[in-house]
C-alpha cells in the first residue's frame, strides 16, 4: 500500500502452508493462518476483491495472486495452474518454493530469475494483428481452393474446416488458453492440415470414379481405402506434436497443444462429419461432384518415371548431406534461448544502418553483438551476452544503460536513459540464463531424437518391413539437413533473423510430421499395389504408386504451403523464422517422399518382395483351403 514501510500482514501470521491439488487437478498452494492473521486476511481480501495481493520477500515479489472473493476462516488456496511434461514439473517446483516461502518467511539464498521476457503492448499488438490477418487470409484462400479444385465436394471440405476451427477455438477457450503469436501460428497451420483428410479421401474417390464405379460405390470405397493412410499420417504427426509439447516450454508449448487439438479434430471432422454429410446427400439420390475442368486435366494419366531417375536424386541427397555437415562447421545464429543472454527490440523511430549499430555496440560491450532488422530498418533486434554471468539486482539496469550509451548516436538528440528505457523505444526484452539455455538445447536434441525413433518404430510396426522404416528415416534426415543448411549459409544474407531457437525446433518437428504424411501415403499405395500387381517389377509398382498419389501429394503440400506462405508474408516478425523453416520443410518433404523414401525400397533387399510381410497376413480370399478329414 502507498506509504506503508511494512507489510499489512507478516509471515508470522501464517500457521502452515503446503503444495496441494484442487479437485480438477490444478497445482495449488494451501495456506492456513492464525486466528489473528485470519481476521486480518479476511479484511484484506474483502477490500481487494478482483485485485492482486503481492507476496514479497526481500523486496522481491514471488507471487501476486488475484483475490476472487473475501476469504474468512483463515484457510486459503492459491491456484498455480496445471501444465504437462516439463511445464508441470516447473509449476510443481514453483508451488513448493512458494509454500516454503510462506511457511518459513525467509530463504537461505535469494531467488535467481533464469528466464524472463517482457513484451510491450505495441509489439504484442503487432504480433497478434499479423497472426489474425494471416489466419483470415489463409482461411479464405483454402476455402476458395477447395471449391475450385473439388467442385461441390469442396463444400463438404469447407464445412469440416469450419467445424474444425470452431471446435479447436472452443476447446482452447474452455482451457482458458492465452492467445499468443505462436498459438495463432498453430491455428494457421491447422487450417492447412485440417483439409488434408478430405483431400486424401476425395482423391481416392476420384480414382474410384475414374475406374468406372458409381458415385455411391466410389464414396464407400474411397472412405474405406483412405482410412489407413489417413490414420497413419495423423498418428505420426500427432506423435511429433506430443513430443514437442513434452519438451517445449512457454509459447512453443501453446503451439504444440493447438496442433494436437487440430490433428484430433481434423480426423473427427474429416472422417465422421464429412461422411455423414456425404451419406445424407447420397441417400436422397443426389451426389457431390468431385471434378472441375481444372482438376480433370491436372495429373491425368500421370506416368512419370521417378524410379529411373533415382540415381540423380541420390546424387542430390549426397550434396545435401555434405551441405548439412558443412552447416555444422559454418555455424548458426543461435537465439537467446539457446545461447544465453539478453535480447532487446529497439524502435529508433527512423531508419538506421544495422552494420553501424553493430559496430558501435561491439565497441561498447567489448564482444560481438547480433543485430538484425525487425520488420523494418527503423526497428532492430539486438542480442548480447554482455554481463550474463553477473548476478545482482542492478545488473539488468547496467546492461540496459550500456545499451543506451552504445545507441546514443542513433537515438533522438537529448533522449535520456529514463525515456529510452520505456516501451516507446525498448518494445520488448528477453533474458535467458546460460544454465536454462543448456537445458533448452538438450531438450531440443532429445525431442528431435525421440521423434525420429518413435516414427521409425511406428512405421516398422505398421508396414512390418525394416526397409520402410529406413527409407522414412533417410527422407526425414534429408529434410532436416536441408533446413539446417539453409539456416546456416543464409543466416547473414536474408533480411530477417534465421536463428536456432525453440520456434525453429517446433518447425523441424512439424516438418518431420508433415513429411511423414506424404511418405506414408506413398508407402501405403506401394503396399496395396504389391498385392494387386502380381508379377510386376518393383520399379513399375513404385512408379505407379507415386503417380497415382501425385495429385494427393501435391494438394496436401499445396494447402499447407499456402497457409505457411501467408503466415510468412503477413504474420509478423515473431513467426517469420518459424514460417521460413516450414516453407523449406514442406518443399523438401514433398521432394523426399517422392525421390528419396520410395526409391530406396528398390535398392534395399532387392530379392525381397515389397509386400511380403503384408501378404503373409492378407491371403487372397479365393485361395482354396486344404481338405480336412472328418469323422463319419
Amino acid at each position: 500500500m502507498p506509504g506503508r514501510e511494512t507489510a499489512e500482514l507478516e509471515g508470522n501470521a501464517i500457521e502452515n502452508s503446503y503444495q496441494d491439488y484442487d479437485p480438477i487437478g490444478n497445482v495449488t498452494v494451501s495456506m492456513s493462518m492464525t486466528t489473528t492473521g485470519g481476521q486480518k486476511w479476511a479484511d484484506m481480501t474483502g477490500r481487494n476483491v478482483n485485485k492482486p495481493i503481492a507476496i514479497v520477500l526481500d523486496d522481491i515479489v514471488y507471487s501476486a495472486p488475484n483475490v476472487n472473493g473475501k476469504i474468512e476462516g483463515g484457510n486459503s488456496q492459491i491456484t498455480m495452474g496445471r501444465g504437462t511434461g516439463k511445464q508441470k514439473n516447473l509449476i510443481l517446483e514453483e508451488a513448493q518454493d512458494l509454500a516454503n516461502i510462506l511457511k518459513s518467511g525467509k530463504l537461505e539464498a535469494p531467488a535467481k530469475i533464469v528466464q524472463e521476457q517482457v513484451v510491450g503492448p505495441t509489439l504484442g499488438a503487432e504480433a497478434v494483428k499479423g497472426g489474425i490477418n494471416s489466419f483470415t487470409i489463409s482461411f479464405i484462400v483454402i476455402f476458395i481452393l477447395m471449391l475450385v479444385y473439388y467442385n461441390t465436394a469442396g463444400i463438404v471440405a469447407n464445412i469440416a474446416l469450419i467445424l474444425n476451427l470452431l471446435f479447436t477455438i472452443g476447446v482452447l477457450s474452455s482451457l482458458n488458453a492465452t492467445l499468443t503469436a505462436p498459438g495463432i501460428a498453430g491455428l494457421v497451420l491447422t487450417i492447412g492440415m485440417a483439409v488434408d483428410t478430405n483431400v486424401i479421401i476425395f482423391e481416392r474417390i476420384k480414382e474410384e470414379l475414374t475406374r468406372g464405379l458409381t458415385y455411391s460405390e466410389a464414396v464407400k470405397a474411397g472412405y474405406k481405402r483412405s482410412l489407413p493412410p489417413v490414420l497413419d499420417a495423423h498418428v505420426t504427426t500427432f506423435l511429433t506434436a506430443a513430443i514437442l509439447a513434452y519438451f517445449g516450454l512457454g509459447p512453443v508449448l501453446g503451439f504444440a497443444t493447438t496442433q494436437m487439438l487440430g490433428i484430433v479434430l481434423s480426423l473427427f471432422c474429416g472422417i465422421l462429419v464429412s461422411r455423414l454429410i456425404t451419406d445424407f446427400y447420397t441417400n436422397k439420390n443426389r451426389h457431390f461432384t468431385y471434378f472441375t475442368a481444372l482438376s480433370k486435366r491436372i495429373f491425368k494419366h500421370a506416368s512419370f518415371k521417378f524410379i529411373e531417375y533415382r540415381k540423380i536424386a541420390y546424387g542430390i541427397s549426397v550434396v545435401v548431406l555434405i551441405l548439412g555437415v558443412g552447416a555444422i562447421f559454418n555455424g548458426f545464429n543461435q537465439g537467446v534461448e539457446f545461447s544465453g543472454g539478453r535480447s532487446y527490440v529497439v524502435n529508433f523511430g527512423k531508419p538506421v544502418n544495422e552494420n553501424d549499430v553493430r559496430k558501435a555496440l561491439d565497441t561498447k560491450f567489448g564482444k560481438q553483438t547480433i543485430v538484425k532488422t525487425y520488420g523494418s530498418n527503423s526497428k532492430l533486434d539486438i542480442t548480447t551476452d554482455y554481463m550474463i554471468e553477473a548476478q545482482g539486482t542492478t545488473v539488468d539496469t547496467a546492461v540496459k544503460n550500456a545499451l543506451y550509451e552504445g545507441l546514443k548516436p542513433f537515438l533522438p538528440n537529448g533522449l535520456t536513459y529514463a525515456e529510452f528505457a520505456t516501451i516507446k523505444y525498448v518494445e520488448g526484452t528477453k533474458k535467458v540464463d546460460p544454465t536454462i539455455s543448456d537445458d533448452l538445447k538438450a531438450g531440443a536434441q532429445w525431442a528431435t531424437f525421440w521423434s525420429l525413433l518413435i516414427i521409425a518404430i511406428y512405421i516398422f510396426i505398421r508396414f512390418r518391413d525394416w526397409r520402410y522404416s529406413l527409407g522414412t528415416i533417410i527422407a526425414l534426415l534429408h529434410d532436416v539437413l536441408v533446413t539446417l543448411a539453409v539456416f546456416s549459409f543464409l543466416k547473414n544474407i536474408v533480411p530477417f533473423p534465421l536463428e536456432i531457437d525453440q520456434h525453429f525446433i517446433a518447425a523441424i518437428l512439424t516438418v518431420i510430421g508433415f513429411s511423414m504424411n506424404d511418405t506414408v501415403i506413398v508407402f501405403d499405395r506401394v503396399r496395396e499395389y504389391s498385392r494387386t500387381m502380381k508379377g510386376a517389377t518393383k520399379s513399375t509398382i513404385i512408379n505407379k504408386a507415386i503417380n497415382d498419389t501425385l495429385s494427393r501429394t501435391i494438394m496436401t503440400s499445396l494447402t499447407v504451403f499456402l497457409t505457411i506462405l501467408i503466415l510468412f508474408l503477413v504474420g509478423g516478425e515473431v513467426t517469420k523464422g518459424f514460417a521460413f523453416a516450414m516453407l523449406i520443410g514442406v518443399i523438401t518433404g514433398t521432394y523426399s517422399s517422392i525421390f528419396v523414401a520410395a526409391p530406396i525400397l528398390v535398392d534395399l533387399a532387392k530379392n525381397k518382395p515389397l509386400g511380403e510381410a503384408d501378404l503373409i497376413h492378407h491371403q487372397p480370399d479365393n485361395k482354396k483351403k486344404a481338405p480336412v478329414a472328418k469323422k463319419a
